[in-house]
């Protein structure tokens, strides 16, 4: 599951422009790490250091991806747990699709 999951990002993330930071999810315990600090967006299962650590289900990204949930509604709910860079958060929606 976790492999779709970093094949899709790894396709959003040729579409779009580099983050300008690292950010890594944590998705039921498994590690998707994007390193959008030079001048691409890489994208891959390392569990390293972030600049924004995102938290949450393989479950409730599917539903923010698809719509279903407000990602705003999801962090105040405690769906999302976001740790570090706000900005870099703010940016996942080119990242999410």
């Amino acid at each position: 599951m976790i492999d779709q999951v970093t094949e899709k990002f790894k396709a959003q993330a040729d579409n779009v422009g580099p983050i300008g930071g690292t950010i890594k999810f944590m998705l039921d315990d498994s590690p998707v790490y994007i390193d959008g600090s030079g001048e691409a967006n890489i994208v891959s299962n390392e569990d390293k250091e972030a600049d924004c650590v995102i938290t949450t289900s393989i479950e409730t990204l599917g539903k923010l991806t698809k719509g279903e949930l407000n990602p705003m509604m999801a962090v105040m709910g405690g769906k999302v747990k976001i740790k570090g860079d706000m900005g870099l958060a703010m940016k996942l929606q080119s990242l999410l699709g």
